[in-house]
């Protein structure tokens, strides 16, 4: 769970190679961390570049899958008429 309300950091990464950073900041709870490690090298992109394991990863902000069950975890029920709106803001950089 991410400390905090409001929009807050949720995470940083850097490439040491190149210097390319990602920072992200978000007002959801949580956030998912998705590293490609299923990827076997037959899945192809539009630039004809083959996509193997480790060769991305993804960061959703999110409320807690299990949130229904849960009742100490923040809530994820919308009831009819409400609307639910969430930020999350990715900034790409360069380190110095």
């Amino acid at each position: 769970m991410l400390n905090g309300s409001g929009l807050r950091l949720a995470a940083f990464a850097e490439d040491p190679a190149s210097g390319r950073t990602l920072t992200t900041s978000t007002d959801q709870p949580g956030v998912q961390l998705y590293s490609s490690n299923f990827l076997v090298g037959d899945l192809v992109g539009p630039s004809g570049r083959t996509y193997r394991q480790t060769d991305g990863f993804t960061l959703e902000t999110q409320h807690f899958p299990n949130s229904p069950n849960q009742p100490n975890f923040p809530s994820t029920v919308l009831n009819p008429g409400q609307v639910f709106n969430s930020t999350t803001i990715y900034k790409l950089g360069v380190a110095r």
